[in-house]
C-alpha cells in the first residue's frame, strides 16, 4: 500500500459558498431541463389534479428524506454526504453502494442535460440537425445534434474544472432568470388561464393509481439536487446549523414550482393542445401572453435549467466520486485535487467524458436516464433513511446543530417512504424499469463493484476506518493515497 505524505486531503477544499450560492445551487439543480420538456406528458398520464397530486404526494416523501439530510449534514458537513453518513452508520460497503448510487443519480443528470440541449435548439433553430449518423430506438442521430450536446458537456466541465466560484457564479445568475420567467408564467396563467382546460383532473382511463404513479416514478429524478449540499459540505462557509435549513428551503421551493408549473400549464392547454404540443410549457407561456417571443423566452428559461442543473450536478457528482477515491473505494487518481483551482479535477474529467458520450445515443437516451438515475436516486435516499435511524441509537451524543423533531417517526417514515419509491421501479409495478433501463443501472454497478473491489484489495479497509475517523473527528491531518 503506498502512500505519499499528504497536503490536507478534504480539507483542501475551500469555502467559499454563501447562502445565495447554496441556495441557488440547490434549487437550481432541482429545477433543470424536465419540466419544459415533461409537463405535457405529466399531465396526459394523470391528468392535472393528478400530476400534481403526484408531486405534492413525492414532495411530501422528498421533504421527509430532506428532513434526515439536514440532520446529517449539519452533525457531519464532510464533503461526500451520503458517503460519510452510510460509512459511520452502516459500514465501508453499504457506504459504497449508498454512494455509487447516488453518483449514477448525479451521471444520469448530467447526461441527460446533455441530450437536452440538442433537442431544445430543436425548438429555437428548426432544421439544424443535419448529418445522420445512426438510428437508435427509432430514432436518427444526426452530428450536428451529437456537436450542440458534445460542446455543452465540454463548456460545463471547464467550468467546473477551474473552480467552485465561477460555478457558483453562474448558478446564482442562471437561476434569478428562471424565476423571472417562471413568476411571469404563472401569474400570468392564474389571471388568464381557464379551468375548463384541466379537465380531465384524473386520467381514469389508464387507472387512476396507474396514472399517478406514472408520474411519481420521475418525481425522485426531477427533486434530485438538494443532496447536492452535503456533497459540497466542506466548500460552504455558513453554520452548521443553516446548512439544514437551507437545505430544506430548497426542497420545499421545488415541491411549489412544479405543482405550480403543472397548474400554469394546464390553465392554459386543453387535452387538444396538449396532445399536439413538443413542448407544452413554452406553448403555454406563448398563450398566456399572445406572442411567440413569450414561448422563446420560456425556452430560454428552459435552457438556463439545464445550465444550472448541469452546473450543480457536476459539482455533487464530482465531490461524491473524489470523496469515495479519497476513501481508498475508487482509484485513487479520481481523489486528487488541482493543486491551483482546488477542485477534483479528475473526476469532473471523468463526469464530463460520460456526459460527452451521452448524445451519441439520442433522443430516447432522456427516457432511460430518469428512470435508471431514479432508481439509483432512491435507493441512496433509503441508505440515508436507514443511517439517519442508526446514527440516532449509535451516536445519541452526536452534537446535531440542525435537529430533527420526532426523530425517530421522521426517520421510520422517511425508510418507508424510499422503500415505496424504490417498489415503484421494480417488476410488477406498472411504473417498472424497462429492460434498456435494467441493463444500463446493471452495468453502472458492476463498473463500480469492478473499481472497488480493485481499490479495497490494493488500498484497504484500514486506510478507510482511518480516514473518515480523523475526517469526522475534525482532524485534516489525513494522507493521501496514491
Amino acid at each position: 500500500m503506498n502512500r505519499t505524505k499528504a497536503s490536507k486531503g478534504a480539507s483542501e477544499l475551500t469555502r467559499v459558498l454563501a447562502r445565495k450560492d447554496v441556495l441557488a445551487l440547490a434549487f437550481g439543480a432541482m429545477v433543470g431541463w424536465g419540466w419544459i420538456v415533461m409537463t405535457g406528458n405529466w399531465i396526459q398520464s394523470a391528468g392535472s389534479m393528478g400530476a400534481i397530486l403526484a408531486f405534492l404526494i413525492g414532495g411530501v416523501a422528498i421533504v421527509l428524506v430532506g428532513l434526515t439530510y439536514a440532520e446529517l449534514a449539519s452533525a457531519m458537513p464532510q464533503v461526500g454526504g451520503e458517503h460519510v453518513y452510510s460509512y459511520h452508520a452502516l459500514g465501508h460497503f453499504a457506504s459504497f453502494l449508498c454512494t455509487w448510487t447516488i453518483v449514477l443519480g448525479y451521471m444520469s443528470v448530467v447526461s441527460f442535460e446533455a441530450v437536452a440541449l440538442p433537442t431544445v435548439f430543436e425548438n429555437l433553430f428548426p432544421g439544424y440537425a443535419v448529418g445522420h449518423l445512426w438510428t437508435i430506438a427509432g430514432w436518427d442521430v444526426k452530428a450536428t445534434w451529437v456537436a450542440v450536446g458534445v460542446i455543452g458537456s465540454v463548456v460545463m466541465m471547464a467550468i467546473n474544472y477551474i473552480g467552485i466560484r465561477t460555478a457558483a457564479l453562474v448558478q446564482k445568475l442562471v437561476t434569478v432568470l428562471i424565476l423571472v420567467v417562471g413568476v411571469m408564467f404563472i401569474t400570468g396563467a392564474l389571471f388568464t388561464g381557464e379551468a375548463v382546460h384541466m379537465e380531465p383532473l384524473f386520467n381514469v382511463e389508464s387507472g387512476l393509481v396507474g396514472g399517478i404513479m406514472t408520474v411519481m416514478i420521475m418525481v425522485p429524478f426531477m427533486f434530485v439536487g438538494f443532496d447536492v449540499i452535503p456533497q459540497a459540505a466542506e466548500e460552504i462557509n455558513l453554520p452548521f446549523r443553516d446548512i439544514g435549513k437551507v437545505l430544506m428551503i430548497s426542497v420545499i421551493l421545488a415541491v411549489f414550482w412544479y405543482a405550480l408549473i403543472i397548474l400554469g400549464t394546464s390553465l392554459m392547454l386543453d387535452p387538444q393542445a396538449l396532445e399536439a404540443s413538443t413542448l407544452a410549457v413554452p406553448d403555454a407561456m406563448q398563450a398566456v401572453f399572445s406572442a411567440p417571443w413569450a414561448g422563446k423566452l420560456m425556452v430560454l428559461a428552459g435552457i438556463a435549467g439545464i445550465i444550472t442543473s448541469w452546473n450543480a450536478f457536476y459539482i455533487g457528482g464530482s465531490r461524491a466520486v473524489y470523496a469515495l477515491a479519497h476513501a481508498g473505494m475508487l482509484p485513487a487518481f479520481l481523489g486528487k485535487l488541482h493543486p491551483r483551482y482546488k477542485t477534483p479535477s479528475n473526476a469532473v474529467i471523468m463526469i464530463g467524458a460520460v456526459s460527452c458520450l451521452a448524445p451519441f445515443f439520442g433522443r430516447p437516451m432522456l427516457v432511460w436516464l430518469v428512470d435508471a438515475g431514479g432508481l439509483g436516486i432512491v435507493i441512496a435516499y433509503l441508505f440515508v433513511a436507514l443511517s439517519f435511524l442508526v446514527m440516532r441509537h449509535k451516536r445519541a451524543d452526536m452534537p446535531r446543530p440542525f435537529k430533527v423533531r420526532y426523530g425517530k417517526a421522521v426517520g421510520i417514515v422517511a425508510v418507508l417512504l424510499s422503500l415505496g419509491m424504490v417498489s415503484l421501479y421494480l417488476p410488477g409495478s406498472p411504473s417498472a424499469l424497462l429492460p434498456i433501463e435494467w441493463v444500463v443501472f446493471g452495468a453502472w454497478m458492476l463498473l463500480g463493484l469492478g473499481m472497488y473491489l480493485w481499490s479495497r484489495r490494493r488500498y484497504g479497509v484500514a486506510y478507510s476506518d482511518r480516514m473518515m475517523a480523523r475526517e469526522l473527528s475534525g482532524d485534516s491531518a489525513v494522507k493521501d493515497i496514491e
